[in-house]
């Protein structure tokens, strides 16, 4: 039996790799193997390309160049800019977040408290939105550091990011934010935010291979490293660098710029066609978040009275990628951690399905996922009634 046609919508959990991008590393894969420390000009050309990547980056967000730190991922940045902040200063133990936030800041909390740091998990309203209040009262002479991302990766979600980065600077904290999902999605200016010390990126988000990130570090930011070894990265983060992989970070980060208006227009005309058709054409369907202050791409609905997990397998069978939260969360048997903090009950959460397109999607593919999405999502309701 033939496999079906793949329709790729869950781009939230990773991007397919730009054929363009792909092929700007190859060359760092098979004749440009030399080592970018390495004092020859075999090495040196090498570095050079890191250091184009590193423009390439650096342009993507409205950074300096110097600015940026090559890691393995947002996970890595994400836990490196917590560790920075509480080892400058160990007067200051707490650490101020929120209850939606990616489990690389969620689990990397969770274990700071249990070594005797204190974190503070502020809560959102039913729209996924942090209260600016609530978050300048959490704020203590202890704080060491605010984390709060800028795109939930699950409802596509945007916080007030430059308010939270003014707040943090009149306050005197460093103020870090993942905005893995954000970037290349809409635009990012970190200089005309100078309360903003810290932001986290990740290469297959924008359809670069796995393995590589970046940390955005503000350059009046002190900065301690978690990987300890060599003097790469200008000191920050120790280890011979993942050269193809960067090469196609910057890739990657280039096209993005160039398309971000197909991403605001297209893409987002896409997401828009197919959320209003479900809403028109299939009973008891509630969209999670903030249908305006989210991403263009990003639509995470709720259907009553199915089983997320079935429909999934449905939509498997027929070829279409979903998911019913976070891929870094994927197999767990609780609701989505997001949906819950938003108020949502368990049978919500458990309801939900998240849908991410791309500028690789096509309104073909798009018009065919909702056919199929409304036969599963029907069956599943069937299935539920006689069971």
């Amino acid at each position: 039996m033939a496999e079906p046609d793949l329709i790729y919508l869950d781009n939230n959990a990773t991007t397919r790799v730009d054929p363009v991008v792909l092929e700007a590393m190859l060359p760092y894969l098979s004749e440009q193997y030399g080592n970018p420390s390495s004092a020859y000009r075999f090495g040196s050309k090498v570095a050079r390309a890191i250091n184009h990547a590193r423009t390439q980056v650096a342009a993507l967000i409205g950074a300096q160049p110097s600015e940026i730190v090559f890691t393995s991922g947002g996970t890595e940045s994400n836990n490196s800019a917590l560790n920075s902040a509480l080892s400058l200063d160990p007067d200051r133990q707490h650490i101020v977040t929120t209850a939606v936030e990616h489990s690389a800041i969620m689990k990397h909390g969770e274990t700071l408290a249990r070594k005797g740091y204190e974190i503070t998990w502020l809560k959102v309203d039913e729209r996924g939105l942090v209260n600016l209040e609530e978050l300048e009262k959490a704020i203590r002479s202890d704080t060491a550091i605010v984390s709060i991302m800028w795109a939930n990766n699950e409802t596509g979600v945007l916080s007030p990011i430059a308010e939270i980065a003014e707040l943090c600077q009149r306050k005197g904290v460093l103020f870090h934010t993942d905005a893995v999902q954000a970037a290349g999605k809409i635009p990012i200016d970190v200089a005309a935010m100078p309360g903003l010390n810290f932001l986290s990126l990740s290469g297959h988000k924008l359809h670069c291979p796995k393995g590589v990130g970046a940390l955005y570090v503000n350059r009046r930011t002190r900065f301690s490293p978690t990987l300890l070894g060599g003097s790469q990265e200008s000191g920050k983060r120790a280890g011979t660098e993942n050269v193809a992989s960067i090469v196609a970070f910057g890739q990657a980060a280039e096209i993005a710029a160039r398309e971000m208006e197909h991403e605001n227009t297209v893409v987002r005309k896409m997401r828009d066609d197919f959320e209003n058709a479900i809403l028109a054409k299939v009973e008891t369907v509630s969209v999670n978040g903030d249908r305006e202050q989210r991403l263009p791409n990003t639509s995470n609905l709720s259907f009553e009275n199915i089983e997320s997990e079935g429909v999934l397998m449905l939509l498997d069978k027929e070829g279409v990628c979903v998911s019913a939260g976070s891929a870094c969360t994927a197999g767990s048997l609780h609701p989505s951690h997001v949906l819950k903090a938003m108020g949502c009950s368990n049978e919500r959460a458990r309801s939900s399905l998240r849908f991410s397109f791309s500028r690789f999607n096509t309104p073909a593919e798009v018009e065919r996922a909702l056919e199929i999405v409304q036969r599963a999502v029907a069956k599943m309701r069937e299935l539920t009634l006689v069971a």
